[in-house]
Formats: structure tokens, C-alpha cells, sequence
């Protein structure tokens, strides 16, 4: 080795080693948790002997600077998928990211095997109405191939002008070809929680994303369907299916509106600092009415945190698919130069311990996304009591009744045809409410 290389090694290793320095320096200060051992010379030998043939013989030159971010990014990327280097840019975006608008086209995505993999579509926004599922993996963004883009890259692409289109190649499981979906991009406003009456006396909550004020939202959106229906509620649908999570308080917050007391979420890790556990205050919005939350393989992270409280507390019924087993929590460490690092700190752990984490939440009841076609005959109308000739009289206001009647199934029919899960949920709710009013009875 001559003298020329012998000192670009050792100048090489004294930066590095002066970058790892200055970043746990700055991030993990007087942090005991973090063991001190011997330094991987070895591996710093070679990860300077890289860096020095990079910079020697690469069809062109890169800078040092570029050089050392990707390495950084190569260290965390490789831990999980969720893990990530932040530069400036993107962490200003992570931060404008909770206040619930954005540019784009509507979709939470992660990265699978070097594909684009949606998570969850985001209700009423482009992606969701041109029908994107959760689960489908994206391998072109019009003509670019996805395979060799960051995670970052990818999103950017995906990220225009509102307005301008798109073309996704999407691979969906149990189709045989991949296909095409043409996208308008648009300014994407999530609002968290949408709700309205079922059927009188049972109301409608969906969550689309956990943000700061989501709690919030829930208690009004509950007091109004009680005010629609005489200041009292029969139960309630959750719905949190294709919600792909979001702020953990907030999550914290909407299972303690339904709790009067206990656990309702706990992490471990390995620093301190990440052993945390959150507990129930008193008070229950419902009252103790029934509650069925719904959820599929789009319910990710916080949506989980939720659904795992109220089922171990058995506060509620837990109807769907398995969700997404998000269970890991990422901290984001910033850093002195305006970068940071989301980096995986700690797993979720429901309140009787089980862990979210690749294995999500398995529902009570199990059910598969199908469609409903109801066919009608409209030249066939049956026979009933009240076509025959000199029929009695009901004795009572009967066709009011009958009236209020044919609205109501005319309701359920629709919603029959348009959602079969929560159709179901709807059913199971009204059999919680009846069990729940003939208890004491049987007591």
C-alpha cells in the first residue's frame, strides 16, 4: 500500500469515525442504555477501502457528501422497512405530513420486495375512487420502473402538480396480469372522522387516520348521532378499516373514550425512555352500549392499538380480516444539521400482551370482502294478506307503519348492496343490543 492510499484510509477512517461520533453524540447523550463496546475496525477498514475505490474508480465523481448519506441510508434501510434517513426536505415534509392535507394521490405505501406496496387507500381521495385496494403492489409510475427507486424517489414521482395524471402498473393478488390505473392527482384533504345514523337508535363512526384532534372529532361526531336520535345511542359501528394509522395519543385517546379503566397500550424497547404504558381514564362515551369495529388487512398501526384495547378489554366486537401488524414505533431523532433519523424504537404490545407486530389483529369474526348483487323482479310482485279480497282491517295506523317499515328495509337494502361488512356489523350490533337488554332478566 503506498503512502498516498495509507493516508486517504486513515483520513477516510477519522471522518467516519468523527461522523459516528458527532451523530451519538447529539442523539444518544447520556443514554446508559446504550453499551459501550469495541470499535468494528475490521469493518470500518473495509467500509473505507469501498469508499476510497468509489471515489478512485467510478465512472464519475461523487461527492463526499452524497457518498456518506447513502451510507447512512443504506445502515437504516437495512434494518426494516420502516426505518429511514431524513433529509432536510423530507423531514420538513414528515412534519407538514399530520396536519391532514397534502399533494398527491391519496395512498399511505410502504416498500416490498423493491415494489411500492399500498397500505391503505385514504377515503375520498383519487387513488380510493379509482379504486387502489390495500395490498396492491405498484411496479411502473407511467414509464419508470419501480424496482431501484427508493421509497423516496417513488413518492416524489407520485407527488405533482394537482390536476396533471399518472399511470400505476399494478400487481393485485389473485389476478393473473398486471393492470393499469390512470390517476388525476389532486390536493389530498383527509378529514378524520366522518359519521351518521344506520338505522335508528345505531350510529356510523369511520376513522380514516389518527391525527391530533381525532379524539376530538369522535366525541362530537357521538354527541351529534345521540342528539339525532332522542340523546342516546343503541351502539355503534367503528369502522377503521383501510385506516393506516397515525399520531399514537390519538389512537390512546379514542380506545379511553370507550374505557372506563385499565391498560390500554404498552412499547418495549431497549433504551428506557421507550417502555411506556398508557392507561384508561373513567368514562365511557356510550354508556356501556355495544360497539362492533371493523377492520381489514388496510388497518395498520394506530387503527390496531384501537382495536387490540377494545378487544382484550372486551369493550367491543372485532369483525374484518386480520389487519396489517404495524406493531413497531419509530422515534424521529433529529439531528444538528436539519436532517433525522425515524429510526424503529420499541414494539406495541396490546393490553394482555400480545404483540402486534407481523401478526396484527385477529378478528372475532371473520369475514370475506364479497359483493352482494340483489336481484329484483320489479313484473313480480308476492301475494301477501293485504292483496286478498275482503281482508281485515289492521285495527290500528297500520299503513304508517307500514310506510316507516318500507323505508327502513329499502335502507338496508342499499347498504347491503353497497357494503356487506358493515351490513353485517349493522346485524351483529342489533343482536348485541337485544342480548344486552334481556340480561337482567335472565339474572
Amino acid at each position: 500500500m503506498n503512502t498516498t492510499t495509507r493516508n486517504f484510509l486513515l483520513l477516510s477512517l477519522g471522518l467516519i469515525l468523527g461522523v459516528m461520533l458527532t451523530v451519538g453524540h447529539s442523539v444518544f447523550a447520556d443514554r446508559d442504555a446504550i453499551e459501550a463496546g469495541p470499535l468494528p475496525l475490521k469493518e470500518l477498514r473495509t467500509f473505507t477501502d469501498v469508499f476510497a475505490n468509489i471515489k478512485a474508480n467510478y465512472v464519475e465523481p461523487v461527492e463526499d457528501k452524497e457518498l456518506l448519506e447513502n451510507a447512512i441510508r443504506g445502515m437504516l434501510s437495512g434494518l426494516d422497512p420502516h426505518s429511514a434517513y431524513l433529509d432536510e426536505e423530507a423531514f420538513e415534509e414528515l412534519q407538514v405530513g399530520t396536519t391532514g392535507e397534502f399533494g398527491g394521490l391519496g395512498i399511505e405505501v410502504g416498500m416490498e420486495d423493491g415494489f411500492v406496496k399500498v397500505i391503505a387507500p385514504i377515503d375520498d381521495t383519487p387513488a380510493q375512487r379509482a379504486g387502489i385496494a390495500a395490498g396492491d403492489l405498484i411496479i411502473r409510475l407511467d414509464d419508470t420502473p419501480v424496482k431501484g427507486l427508493t421509497l423516496r424517489e417513488a413518492v416524489d414521482i407520485m407527488r405533482g402538480k394537482p390536476g396533471t395524471d399518472i399511470t400505476l402498473t399494478i400487481v393485485r393478488e389473485g389476478l393473473d396480469a398486471p393492470f393499469k390505473v390512470t390517476i388525476t392527482r389532486a390536493i389530498i384533504k383527509v378529514t378524520s372522522v366522518k359519521h351518521r345514523l344506520l338505522a335508528p337508535g345505531f350510529g356510523y363512526v369511520r376513522i380514516t387516520q389518527f391525527q391530533s384532534n381525532t379524539a376530538d372529532n369522535l366525541m362530537e361526531a357521538i354527541k351529534t348521532l345521540k342528539k339525532e336520535n332522542g340523546g342516546k345511542l343503541d351502539g355503534l359501528v367503528l369502522d377503521l378499516r383501510n385506516n393506516p394509522g397515525g399520531v399514537l395519543s390519538a389512537a390512546v385517546d379514542v380506545a379511553d373514550t370507550f374505557l372506563e379503566q385499565g391498560l390500554i397500550v404498552y412499547t418495549e424497547g431497549r433504551a428506557p425512555d421507550s417502555e411506556v404504558r398508557f392507561k384508561a381514564t373513567p368514562g365511557d362515551a356510550l354508556d356501556g352500549a355495544p360497539i362492533v369495529v371493523l377492520i381489514n388487512v388496510g388497518s395498520a398501526s394506530a387503527s390496531e392499538i384501537v382495536a387490540g384495547a377494545l378487544q382484550d378489554h372486551r369493550r367491543a366486537v372485532i369483525m374484518g380480516r386480520r389487519s396489517f401488524g404495524k406493531g413497531s414505533v419509530q422515534t424521529v431523532l433529529p439531528m444538528k444539521d436539519g436532517t433525522a433519523l425515524k429510526l424503529t424504537t420499541a414494539r406495541y404490545y396490546t393490553p394482555s400482551g400480545r404483540s402486534i407486530q407481523a401478526e396484527g389483529i385477529e378478528p372475532d369474526i371473520q369475514l370475506a370482502k364479497v359483493e352482494v348483487s340483489v336481484v329484483e323482479n320489479e313484473d313480480f310482485e308476492p301475494v301477501t294478506e293485504a292483496d286478498l279480497k275482503r281482508h281485515l282491517e289492521n285495527g290500528t295506523e297500520g299503513d304508517k307503519a307500514v310506510a316507516g317499515e318500507e323505508d327502513a328495509a329499502a335502507a338496508i337494502g342499499k347498504l347491503l348492496k353497497e357494503d356487506y361488512q358493515l351490513f353485517e356489523a349493522l346485524n351483529l350490533l342489533k343482536g348485541l343490543y337485544i342480548l344486552k337488554q334481556q340480561a337482567p332478566a335472565a339474572s
